[in-house]
This record gives C-alpha cells, structure tokens and sequence, in this order.
C-alpha cells in the first residue's frame, strides 16, 4: 500500500560531496567578531586568513566563510544553505573529561582510511562492510523504486562503502561519458558483442565468475537505460564551470535527476568527491583553490535544480575525514583533526543559520581532545546522516537497522531540515 500511495510528485534526492583528505574546518567558518577573530588569529598564526578577506554572513554576522567562497555565502545568507558546526565521528557523546578516561571512540581516530570510512558506514568501526546510503536504499527501495531501471544510489566519483548495502549496489558513471556500449570494429562489432553475451550467460560453476558476469550484465543494462533516457531531454541551460572536476560530477547528477521520471526512480542517493584536503604543507593555497571549487560547483548545481523544479526534492550535503588542528605544524600546514564544520543545501534546507555547537577555540581549552586544537564532536557524524535519512524516506523503527550506533544518543534528528 504504501508503494502504491508514492506519486510522481514524490521525489526525492541526496547528494553527497566528500571532502577527501580532511578539509580544515577552521578556516572554513571563521569567527568574525572582534575578540573572536583576535582569538583566532593568534593560535592561527601564519595560517589566519586576514579578517579584510573573510566574507561575513549577513545572516550570522558573527561569522565569515573563507574568501574562496562568496557563492556558498550568498546561499547561506538567502537561506538556502545552513551550517552543521562541530561534527564528527562518535560512537557515544563524549566530553572532555570522558575521553581522557578512557571511554569509547571510534576505531583509529585521525586516521584517513578508517575515518573516511567511518563517515560512511555510520557505524562502530571500519570493520561493517556496508555504508549508510546502502541501508538506505536496502530498506526503502521496494517502497519507492520497485520499478525503476537503475539502483536508487549512483556514484558519479568511483567504488566506495558508502553506497553498498547488503542487497544494494550502485550505479558507477563517469562524468560526461553517459551512453550505451558502442563497438567501433565495423563488420565484426556483431560477431564480437555475440561472444560477449555467450560468455555472460555461460554457467561456469565458479561463483567468482558468475558473480562477474553478473556485475557486467548489470553494467550493460544500466548504460544502456540511462543512454536511452538522456536522449529523450534537451540539455540543461545552467552553465556549469570548466576545468572544475567536482562541478563535473554535479553536471552528470544534474542530467540523471532530470530524467528521473525515464528510469522509474522516486528516490535517488548521489556519491561525489573531491580532494586532496590533506594539507600538511602549502595549505593556504591548496585549501583556497579546492573550496573555490566547490563553491562554485554546489552553486551551479543548486541553480540546476531550480531550473529543473526539484531545488526543494534535492538536499546537497558535505562530509569529510576530519578536520585539521587549529595550531599549525611548522611546514605551513596544520595536522589531522577531528570535529569539522559542514554544510547542507538545498530548497528544503532551513537556512541562513548554524546547528551545533561551535567549540571553543583554546588549545587544550574545553573542546580539546589534546593541545593542538583538534575538537571533540558536540554533534555526532550519525545525528547528521540521520537527520538526512528521515527527510529522505527513512522512518523511525528503521532507524535502528540504517544507523545501528544511533540509539546512544538521545537526540536523532537535527533542526537543519524541512
């Protein structure tokens, strides 16, 4: 019955840009009033962004976002955009005092792998082999895609556990290159694409082998139906920039999302990434040019949706591994931290403001899991992943299966969303 209640109005989409490599959420949301920011620059040291060059939220003048992002700001202050403060990995709230006795954390804190890992699976360690889009769409496809041509989730930015489930598996496309398979070998392309489809359809008896084959039939069917679908629409009029890899991918979930109604889909989960936010060294310049390109590819793409009248069914939103020291190293960089400044957008969004905590910028002050500046998450990675699911579709006794650590926080759902 419920399959039977969704309409074709009902859509619903998210869209997640990873940050790879742990951007430094210090100089991305920036304090902006006098003590703050004088607070903030001298524990910053050579990394302070010059107050002149922070561009102040209207909507929060207390703060300001890094210079490499007036497209973000202009979102932000129009209420299309909202600040999730202070986020990060946690299997349990934890205070100061709590992690210096001992009591549980996530599995290699401050570790890439594990924690880009962690980010995604929503779960205790990097041991659970499922992400949390992949619960998702295990628990929620036959309610909203028991018809549809594609999965519901698809990677515009490789493999990755976030997008696996237990009876879930994406969709891989590569940027601008949407389209059946083609053979360019004249008289013999028949030939050969017969051999092709006598190998898929073989039964070997190696489950290796036919766990292949599987996957490649998969991959045929679904360029073959997303070719078919794109060729049905005229091209989107929003410009997207050039020579920005990120604003590429959201050009490519922009095309799937407009033929939605084609592939049979009523929920869609996107995988984007970008990087490398690892700046140990040079950080003022790698941060400036890798926000400057988010900035303007999430505004692209948020324009995209307006043009197609979905601005209000897509939630765009960012993850990373971590965030970086507030104390800089000595190679003008800054080292890995943990609880970072995220952003979510999108019509439904309640924008222009920041959910959170925003921690106390004190080496070794309250919010300091050491004496470099590495913040304690006030707000949990799986609060923020599930705030996410329950607009998405996710109902409240299927919380527990999609986010098995959630139960130990009192709070599941934020404030940022519709």
């Amino acid at each position: 019955m419920n399959a039977l209640a969704q309409t074709s109005s009902d859509y619903k989409a998210l869209v997640c840009v990873f940050m790879y490599g742990g951007n430094d959420g210090n100089n991305t949301l920036i304090p902006f009033d006098p003590p703050g920011y004088a607070n903030y620059k001298t524990i910053r040291g050579p990394l302070a962004l010059a107050q002149s060059t922070v561009l102040q939220l209207n909507s929060m003048p207390t703060f300001g976002l890094h210079p490499s992002m007036p497209e973000l700001r202009a979102l932000v202050d129009s209420g299309s955009a909202a600040i999730v403060a202070n986020v990060g990995t946690l299997v349990q709230p934890l205070t100061q005092a709590q992690f210096v006795a001992g009591q549980p954390v996530p599995s290699n804190l401050f570790s890439h792998p594990d924690q880009q890992l962690e980010w995604q699976n929503a779960a205790k360690s990097v041991a659970t082999p499922t992400g949390w889009a992949g619960r998702m769409a295990d628990a929620l496809a036959s309610a909203y895609n028991s018809n549809a041509s594609i999965p519901m989730i698809t990677s515009v930015a490789g493999d990755t556990l976030f997008c696996d489930g237990q009876t879930t598996t994406p969709v891989a496309v590569s940027p601008g290159s949407i389209g059946a398979v083609t053979c360019s070998e004249g008289s013999e392309c028949s030939s050969r694409t017969a051999v092709a489809q006598a190998m898929l359809t073989m039964k070997s008896g190696v489950s290796l082998v036919q766990a292949d084959n599987a996957i490649t039939s998969n991959a045929y069917k679904y360029a073959t139906a997303l070719s078919d679908a794109v060729q049905s629409v005229p091209s989107l009029q929003t410009a997207f920039p050039t020579n920005n890899p990120l604003a590429a991918q959201l050009q490519q979930v922009a095309q799937i999302i407009q033929v939605r109604a084609a592939l049979g889909v009523q929920r869609q989960i996107f995988f984007c990434g970008i990087g490398n936010f690892d700046t140990h060294s040079s950080q003022l310049n790698t941060q400036a040019v890798l926000l400057t390109e988010i900035s303007q590819a999430v505004a692209a793409f948020y324009q995209a949706t307006q043009e197609l009248d979905v601005s209000q069914q897509v939630t765009t939103f960012t993850m990373s591994d971590f965030s970086r020291t507030l104390q800089p190293n000595s190679n003008s960089g800054s080292d890995h931290g943990w609880g970072s400044h995220h952003v979510v957008l999108g019509g439904a969004v309640k924008g222009g403001s920041m959910y959170g905590t925003y921690p106390t910028l004190q080496l070794g002050g309250p919010d300091d899991s050491g004496s470099n500046g590495r913040w304690i998450p006030s707000t949990a990675s799986v609060q923020y992943a599930s705030t996410l699911a329950q607009w998405f579709g996710v109902q409240q006794t299927q919380l527990a299966t999609v986010f098995p650590t959630l139960s130990a926080f009192s709070v599941n759902k934020l404030g940022f969303m519709g």
